[in-house]
């Protein structure tokens, strides 16, 4: 049998490592941050829950296509994903950290110059808030799927605390694969738009071999740990008021809601979330699912060039 053939990056990134908030921060940089100018300037594209900063290559590489390596574009590791380390003694994660995080790097990498932000699921729920309380360092937003989660009621308090304090005694744990052919055959059961060669170079940097002889993900287990804050819907709703960056939100034509949250959370009730954004455009594309930046790579960047190369 021959080998799987693996994905070649058109633009290669560099790595990084930046110190945020004591963290060790692992960032993939194609282009020098310090050289982006007021037509281009710095893109700054975060992923989602169990994701890496790698997840952009292909969108990255068909933005280049389309417009050549003018555009300065940086991709972290989350705090506890990928290259990132955690604080010492981390047992749960808080969003509010994510939003520490982002400015820290923001300030690093554009001092004093609005960047364009991007986000995709989690990451696009960071940046929403990220925008509207930093409305001054966001040039361009873009939201791929970042849609919130459902409403909370206060009388959930009590039942979710003692959820994460029956989480917080119990070891939390990855599955480890085989190699890194088991890793990309989990890619593509995830994600069965994802093809063969994306997996096999995805595989590479979603998990890593260790000691035991097995390849597991590069991600903190204490992700699995349910959030003891309950999501209040004003107070999101409060942040996304005041976002005054034009907003792109795009979405995959497949993407169906129901299948994460059931009736907890329609398509109506999002729809009147988003409504609160004051400039907002829609792009949705066609076969294509959440993961939009692999399903469709070259669709999305050559939507994201003409977003952000509008005045």
């Amino acid at each position: 049998m021959s080998p799987t053939p693996v994905y070649r990056p058109r633009r290669e990134a560099a790595s990084r490592r930046q110190r945020v908030r004591g963290i060790d921060y692992h960032c993939l940089v194609w282009g020098d941050p310090g050289a982006a100018a007021a037509e281009h300037p710095l893109l700054l594209m975060t992923h989602g829950w169990m994701d890496i900063g790698a997840s952009f290559q292909f969108v990255v590489d068909a933005l280049a296509a389309l417009e050549g390596d003018v555009r300065c574009i940086v991709a972290p590791d989350w705090r506890g994903f990928g290259g990132s380390t955690m604080p010492a003694g981390t047992d749960s994660y808080w969003f509010p950290d994510y939003l520490g995080d982002l400015d820290t790097l923001g300030d690093a990498l554009s001092p004093g110059v609005p960047f364009d932000l991007l986000g995709h699921s989690m990451g696009g729920n960071v940046v929403m808030a990220y925008a509207g309380v930093r409305p001054q360092r966001v040039r361009k937003l873009i939201n791929l799927e970042g849609f919130g989660l459902p409403a909370t009621q206060p009388q959930q308090a009590g039942k979710r605390l003692t959820q994460w304090l029956d989480e917080l005694k119990a070891p939390q744990g990855l599955a480890p694969y085989a190699d890194a052919q088991a890793v990309a055959a989990r890619l593509m059961k995830n994600n069965p738009r994802l093809t063969a060669d994306k997996a096999a170079w995805l595989a590479s940097h979603w998990g890593e071999p260790r000691a035991d002889g097995l390849w597991h993900l590069r991600a903190d287990p204490a992700h699995k740990r349910a959030n003891p804050v309950l999501y209040r819907v004003d107070e999101v709703l409060s942040t996304w008021q005041a976002i005054t960056a034009p907003l792109l939100w795009v979405e995959g034509a497949n993407t169906n809601m129901t299948k994460w949250w059931g009736d907890r959370y329609s398509r109506a009730e999002f729809e009147s979330r988003l409504a609160v954004v004051p400039n907002a455009a829609r792009v949705t594309l066609d076969d294509c699912g959440h993961m939009l930046h692999h399903d469709q790579p070259a669709r999305l960047a050559a939507a994201l060039r003409q977003f952000l190369g509008q005045p």
